[in-house]
């Protein structure tokens, strides 16, 4: 057995991971549409507003999967929502590829942000829940790797499959136009995501809850060593709230006050800022942004490679970084970078003039510098927010509500995103890309803020002592 101390490294590493080829589906399936839009456009004649409910399908099917998600991790266990997470990514992947209307297609999307959803909850929690302390912030980073890694994946076998069918649109394999290859590539790893976490144990804390207390020692005393596993379940027995041990929504209730308790207000804040600054813009529409001034398909492909190959270098700077610094300082950081090379972007599109069939063009070295600009961004957004907020997320809550925490932060990031996805479509008509920019670098100004005085540090500290 391999390991570093009393840690068992070999399984801790083997959960983790399994639990983040989540993550990966969780990329691959929100960044496959930003290659696919000009054939959904095509295939189901789709104008603006169509289009924007299309692609943004699966943010509404996350939100209700990251509730439904929080709250089945306390009746099923960790497991169970990933085995169902990985079925809906196959189902999805099928449905979308093959789909011979426009309502199809959404409602492949729709199960597929159940997937995403489930996802995106489930991995850091999971994560959380079995690895030490002070190793929990760069090995629950690793989700935002495999996001990451999922989501360039996307963007490459996109940018491969059209470069080698000669088209987004253009009939490929079996007759079938590329764009729906794109979709249909998922089924690979959402198969080998159900067979992987049929093989890791689950988290000791839901055994606990759930009064296995003979299962979760045995899966502590793999993790931590022969001995351990005994103190540590009567550790966690002692969090869960004594008078109520089966946790519920309810629990986010302030018993003495009848309010909602500040910690699930953080979390809230925490998932919703991290979309307002509009990162999923860039992961959404990168293609077609890029496009839109004067970069041809094979180069706005091309340059989302780029800043899914620059995020991953961030997110490996994260993982150096959140155990040793902590939280709060990279999210600090990465809302004022954020702020300025947004800002940036906006004035190298308020430049932007348009030809007589209204394509939008850079001129002088206003291309550059929006490009510059908008791939700075992502290292930021990847070096803090990125990571960091689903870090905290699967950390912060105590074991009580941490299910609960979890799915409503969970829901409120997903609509969050969902609103700026759904809607930049129209906010490039109105009030334009310059302005559009300039709301989104107000939001990271303001997240800097929220971080300030509302987020308190959680690096180190362990999950049973994690106060709500």
């Amino acid at each position: 057995m391999e390991s570093t101390g009393n840690i068992n490294m070999r399984l801790v590493s083997m959960i983790v991971a399994v639990a983040t080829i989540g993550g990966f589906m969780f990329g691959y399936d929100s960044g496959v549409i930003n290659g696919t839009q000009k054939g959904l456009e095509s295939a189901f004649d789709l104008g603006s507003l169509g289009l924007g409910i299309n692609v943004g399908a699966i943010l509404f099917g996350s939100a209700i999967g990251a509730f439904v998600a929080g709250r089945m991790a306390d009746q099923i266990g960790r497991r169970g929502v990933m085995l169902i997470g990985a079925i809906l990514f196959f189902v999805s992947a099928l449905l979308a590829g093959l789909a011979d209307s426009s309502l199809v297609f959404i409602l492949g999307r729709v199960i597929g942000g159940l997937g995403v959803g489930a996802a995106s909850v489930i991995a850091p929690v999971y994560i959380s829940e079995v690895v030490p302390a002070d190793r929990r912030g760069r090995l629950s980073s690793i989700q935002q790797v495999m996001i990451i890694i999922g989501l360039t994946g996307s963007f490459l076998a996109n940018f491969a499959l059209a470069r080698v069918a000669g088209g987004s649109t253009t009939p490929f394999w079996l007759g079938l136009e590329t764009w729906r290859w794109m979709f249909l590539l998922q089924a690979v790893p959402a198969l080998i995501y159900f067979v992987a976490v049929l093989a890791i144990p689950e988290s000791p804390r839901f055994l606990v809850l759930k009064g296995r207390l003979a299962e979760a020692e045995a899966v502590l005393d793999r993790l931590f060593g022969a001995g351990a596993g005994k103190s540590k379940v009567d550790d966690i027995a002692r969090s869960f709230d004594a008078t109520q041990s089966k946790p519920r929504l309810s629990d986010l209730i302030d018993k003495a006050s009848g309010k909602v308790r500040t910690i699930a207000w953080v979390g809230i804040g925490l998932a919703v800022f991290q979309q307002f600054v509009g990162i999923n813009v860039v992961f959404y529409y990168g293609a077609t942004l890029w496009q839109a001034v004067g970069f041809t398909e094979d180069e706005a492909l091309l340059t989302n490679v780029l800043s899914g190959t620059l995020s991953i270098a961030a997110c490996l700077l994260a993982i150096a970084l959140i155990d040793r610094i902590g939280r709060r300082p990279l999210l600090l950081m990465g809302s004022l970078g954020m702020a300025a090379t947004l800002a940036t972007v906006a004035f190298a599109f308020s430049n932007a003039v348009a030809d007589a069939n209204g394509a939008l063009t850079l001129p002088g070295n206003n291309g550059i510098i929006a490009l510059i600009a908008a791939n700075a961004y992502v290292v930021f957004f990847n070096a803090s927010w990125g990571p960091v907020m689903w870090v905290m997320l699967g950390e912060m809550f105590p074991n009580q509500i941490r299910g609960s925490g979890l799915a409503v932060a969970g829901f409120a990031q997903w609509t969050a995103n969902a609103v700026v996805s759904v809607g930049f479509p129209s906010m490039v008509t109105s009030p334009g890309l310059t302005w559009t920019y300039v709301i989104y670098a107000f939001f990271a100004l303001l997240s800097f803020v929220f971080v300030k005085t509302m987020v308190t540090e959680t690096k180190g500290i362990e999950l049973e002592q994690m106060k709500g």
